[in-house]
C-alpha cells in the first residue's frame, strides 16, 4: 500500500482478481494521478497479507470498500461516493449522490449489480486482452485507443456530412476540402483499427457516425466560415487528446508500445494539427458570437464522447 501522503487519505479496497474491478481501478487510478492531490491510495484485497482471516477477506470482496484514515470504513454505494468525491471529473455525481433518497437508489442498484457480477466476470475474462492480441496493450491505452477509434469514426463522418451539403450546393473547393481532410481521416482509422481489436472498439459507433455526420452538416448549411471554424475546434481538441496518449506512454507504459504506439500517435497528431491551422487561417480570427458559440459547444461534444467511448 501507497504510504498515505495526507491525514484524510481515502484507501480503495479492491479485488486484483477481478476483471471489472481492474478495468475499473486502472481507470480511477489514472485519474487520481492526474489531479495529483487526490489522497488516493489502493490495496489489492486479493493479495494484501494485512488482511488476515479469511472472514475478513471474504466480506471484503464480496463488496466494494474504501477505509478512512481513522480506520473505519464504507461499503456498497456509500464508499463509491467517497471514492467519486475525490475524483476529477466525478465530484458532480457524488454531490448528486448525497441529495435525499440518492443514495438508496444507488445502493439498490449495487446490489442488483452484485447479482449478475459472477456472470460479467466470467465474460469479461473471456475478453482479456492478453487472449485477443499480441499488442500487449495496458489497459489504460486500450481504453484511450478505444476513444481514438470512436473519433477518428466521428471524423470520417464528419467530412461526410460537410461533402454532401457541399455536393448539394455546388460548392467545389469545399467539397475538395473535406474530401482532402476526409482521405486523411480514413487512413487514421485504418491505422487505429490494426491496434484495436474489434472487440474491444466503442458499441455507440452508430451514434458516432450520427453525431460526425451532423457535426459536418449543420455547419456546413451555413457556410464555408462555419465549417473551417467546426474544424478548428475539433481538432484543437483532438490535438490535445492525442498529446495526453504520448505524455503517458512517454512517462509510464512498456517499450513495446512506446516503440510502436508512439509514433502512430504523432503522426495522427501532425495531421490533425495540420487540419487545425489550415482551417483556423480559412475561418479568420474575429468570429461572430453564434459561431464562437457553436464552436465552444463542439468542443464540449468531443470530450463527453471521448469519456463515454473509454469505457462503453
Amino acid at each position: 500500500m501507497t504510504s498515505p501522503a495526507r491525514n484524510d487519505t481515502l484507501t480503495v479496497l479492491y479485488d486484483g482478481a477481478c476483471p471489472l474491478c481492474q478495468r475499473e481501478i486502472a481507470h480511477v487510478r489514472d485519474l487520481a494521478q492526474r489531479k495529483g492531490n487526490s489522497a488516493l491510495c489502493f490495496v489489492d484485497i486479493s493479495r494484501d497479507d494485512d488482511v488476515t482471516t479469511p472472514a475478513e477477506r471474504a466480506a471484503l470482496l464480496a463488496r466494494f470498500h474504501v477505509q478512512r484514515a481513522d480506520g473505519t470504513r464504507l461499503n456498497g454505494a456509500a464508499a463509491f461516493v467517497a471514492m467519486w468525491s475525490r475524483l476529477p471529473g466525478w465530484r458532480w455525481l457524488a454531490r448528486l449522490a448525497r441529495l435525499p433518497g440518492m443514495l438508496s437508489v444507488l445502493e439498490l442498484a449495487y446490489s442488483g449489480f452484485l447479482h449478475v457480477r459472477p456472470t460479467l466476470q466470467v465474460l469479461a475474462r473471456r475478453w482479456e486482452p492478453s487472449a485477443r492480441t499480441g499488442a500487449g496493450l495496458s489497459l489504460h491505452m486500450e481504453r484511450e485507443l478505444r476513444s481514438d477509434h470512436a473519433g477518428e469514426t466521428g471524423a470520417v463522418c464528419i467530412y461526410r456530412g460537410i461533402a454532401a451539403v457541399a455536393a448539394w450546393r455546388g460548392d467545389a473547393e469545399l467539397l475538395a476540402f473535406a474530401r482532402r481532410h476526409g482521405d486523411t481521416e480514413a487512413e487514421h482509422l485504418r491505422l487505429v483499427e490494426e491496434w484495436l481489436p474489434r472487440q474491444r472498439r466503442s458499441r455507440l459507433l452508430g451514434p458516432w457516425r450520427l453525431a460526425g455526420w451532423m457535426t459536418g452538416a449543420l455547419p456546413a448549411l451555413a457556410g464555408r466560415r462555419a465549417v473551417h471554424a467546426t474544424i478548428a475546434a475539433v481538432e484543437t481538441f483532438v490535438d490535445r487528446h492525442y498529446q495526453q496518449q504520448i505524455d503517458h506512454l512517454q512517462r509510464r507504459d512498456g517499450q513495446h508500445e512506446i516503440d510502436g504506439l508512439r509514433p502512430l500517435l504523432q503522426r495522427c497528431q501532425a495531421d490533425e494539427r495540420h487540419h487545425r491551422d489550415e482551417a483556423a487561417a480559412l475561418a479568420g480570427a474575429r468570429l461572430p458570437w453564434s459561431l464562437r458559440t457553436w464552436c465552444t459547444l463542439v468542443a464540449a461534444g468531443s470530450a463527453a464522447a471521448v469519456v463515454l467511448a473509454r469505457r462503453i
